[in-house]
């Protein structure tokens, strides 16, 4: 059961992950398995790996930067500070940081957000 707490951010937990961004986990415990956050980000150029949570939602609320969204069948889409990206389970997704400093985002996701829901649906390159 959830009860109140101030969590401070701390980057220098901070992590790289396979998908290509950096993660920072703000809010992930069974104490509360109804939402997790997290702050993402996505170094200039970087396109992460196309992917897909089984039975999360996730929503993307761009904190820094600008980039393209790629969401289930939506058309490819310019996103920078201030958006708010709507991405339901199962739905494949990617972002691409286009400009010059890092894309930072929050990653909020109900249920929290657990490892073995993460599917990487990226084809390999020939």
């Amino acid at each position: 059961m959830m009860e109140p707490k101030i969590r401070n951010e701390d980057l220098s937990r901070e992590f790289y992950t396979e998908e290509k961004c950096f993660i920072t986990e703000l809010s992930n415990s069974a104490l509360d398995e109804d939402v997790s956050i997290a702050r993402a980000r996505v170094e200039p150029g970087v396109r992460t790996r196309l992917h897909r949570l089984r039975t999360a939602s996730e929503r993307y609320v761009l904190l820094r930067g600008q980039g393209e969204i790629e969401v289930g069948d939506l058309p490819l889409r310019s996103v920078h500070a201030g958006d708010v990206v709507l991405i339901p389970a199962m739905c494949p997704q990617r972002i691409t940081n286009t400009g010059e400093d890092d894309l930072i985002f929050l990653a909020i996701c109900s249920p929290r957000f657990r490892m073995e829901d993460y599917e990487d649906v990226e084809e390999a390159p020939l």
